[in-house]
């Protein structure tokens, strides 16, 4: 309600108080049969609740913020490329021979993600596992050094600093030595931290092609949402060589003082990946260059994904607000229903929706060895709170929780499934991830690459905590009351 009681009234007519009265009334009838439309009901509930608590303010902070499509251009583009990914693809969900016999969950699995991303599913790949931050972006910058016909690179942050001015400075040597670079950085990702306007200078002065991702500058024509960003991470260097994972370009501490002071460090995972995915991973990069440039680099990249048979089978499947569904989220409950051993999620940001609650939590109860990292420090502290709000329904579900210890803060981000399945990628899993940022996600299946993963687990395992739902359940009551408020928030963030 408009507080009434606190407006200088003495003097206002009676006929304009009914009239506010009225105009708030109506505000709040309207937003009771609109918000609701083509949303889920607890991103609808959060936003009634914002709007009925502060009606001006709610409604305006709707009107800026409140879709989680981009603008119809946009959307038509990435339309368009889908299109001619699925031209230059044969008709298919999975290419080329399985080495195996597979679960009919995976190939259903492969089938969505077609479906749902136009990429499908090809053998033939390797991968290697990168989880030092600092080691990757030398091996990245190593690759660049290498490059002899283009490089596409894609990361929703960077800035300059002594551990990322390795790779940068390698871009640059490439593009002065005739290699085509080009480079995708989200502008608001990326512009609030130390080393962000050194790296325009650095880029500008060298004429290397870049843009920024989704750019908010209204003083230049340029007008995004500013919710609604970019968080892909991709190098492709020749078409055969690429990098993704969750690692952003950028000192593990973010440079912030405040992080150099309590000693945070960011712990990521990277998959260096060669093979048919790479020319995926290319697509995806392909799609958003277009998006921002209106240039399709038809002649710079493998339009055709290759149809290779053999092990380690794989497929990338691009999610955001460019998709009309959350591809991220149908592929992780996708997975999770689909378990029988074991499901392992490490996820620096976990706020599920009722889906994806839903099924982790049915999961575990039938006996699903269920656990779940996620970082006992975080950078955002409205998502942190909110996190822990589900802990303990979790913990009584029958999920394990392991919590990593600070300082690290932890940022990889992974879904594991039985024996089989991996997947890799820059998604969360929060509302956020699911609809308002532009993700990618490598679906992985190999038996000997997963195994590989049971060494990173064993690794979470040593540096984490298991959570003990008796001891958090004694937390102080003002913890309490901070992780309900932000949970009414969680379909926000």
């Amino acid at each position: 309600m408009l507080p009434y009681d606190l407006l200088p009234l003495d003097g206002v007519p009676q006929s304009i108080l009914v009239v506010v009265v009225v105009l708030d009334w109506i505000l709040r009838l309207v937003a009771l049969g609109w918000i609701p439309h083509n949303r889920r009901p607890s991103v609808a509930l959060a936003w009634l609740l914002a709007i009925f608590l502060q009606p001006i303010v709610g409604v305006l902070l709707f009107l800026v913020i409140g879709s989680t499509r981009l603008p119809r251009k946009r959307m038509a583009m990435q339309a368009k490329m889908n299109d001619v990914i699925r031209e230059n693809t044969p008709d298919a969900h999975i290419l080329g021979n399985a080495h195996e016999q597979l679960p009919d969950w995976v190939e259903s699995t492969a089938a969505l993600n077609y479906s749902l991303g136009a990429l499908p599913m090809v053998g033939g790949n390797s991968f290697e596992i990168v989880t030092d931050n600092h080691e990757c972006l030398r091996a990245m910058a190593e690759a660049v050094d290498r490059a002899e016909d283009y490089v596409h690179f894609e990361f929703y942050i960077v800035a300059v600093d002594d551990t990322s001015r390795v790779l940068l400075d390698a871009l640059v040597r490439a593009h002065e030595r005739g290699v085509r670079v080009r480079v995708l950085v989200d502008h608001l990702g990326s512009v609030g931290y130390p080393g962000y306007r050194e790296l325009v200078r650095h880029f500008d002065r060298s004429g290397l092609p870049w843009r920024r991702m989704l750019p908010v500058r209204p003083w230049k024509g340029e007008w995004q949402r500013p919710d609604l960003r970019n968080h892909r991470k991709i190098l492709v260097v020749d078409g055969s060589l690429a990098f993704t994972g969750s690692q952003n370009v950028i000192h593990r501490s973010y440079n912030k003082r405040k992080n150099l002071r309590k000693g945070l460090e960011w712990k990521d995972l990277m998959i260096r990946c060669t093979g048919p995915v790479v020319a995926e991973l290319d697509a995806l990069f392909t799609s958003d260059w277009y998006s921002e440039t209106g240039d399709l680099l038809l002649d710079e990249v493998t339009r055709e994904v290759p149809d290779v048979g053999g092990p380690v089978l794989a497929q990338v499947l691009p999610s955001g607000p460019g998709f009309e569904t959350e591809n991220n989220l149908r592929l992780f409950n996708h997975l999770i229903y689909n378990a029988n051993e074991q499901i392992i999620i490490a996820s620096p940001y976990f706020v599920p929706d009722e889906s994806l609650m839903h099924a982790l939590t049915t999961e575990a109860q039938s006996g699903v060895d269920v656990q779940l990292f996620v970082g006992e420090t975080s950078d955002h502290v409205l998502a942190h709170h909110a996190q822990n709000s589900y802990y303990q329904e979790l913990v009584e579900a029958g999920v394990k929780i392991y919590r990593y210890r600070s300082p690290t803060v932890l940022h990889a981000k992974f879904v594991l499934v039985d024996d089989y399945v991996s997947v890799i990628g820059s998604s969360n899993m929060d509302e956020r991830s699911f609809a308002l940022d532009l993700e990618v996600s490598v679906y992985i299946v190999d038996r000997e690459f997963r195994r590989r993963m049971d060494a990173v687990v064993a690794e979470f395992h040593e540096a984490s905590t298991l959570l003990d739902v008796e001891a958090w359940k004694r937390r102080p009551l003002w913890q309490k009351y901070a992780d309900n408020v932000a949970r009414l928030t969680s379909a926000l963030l």
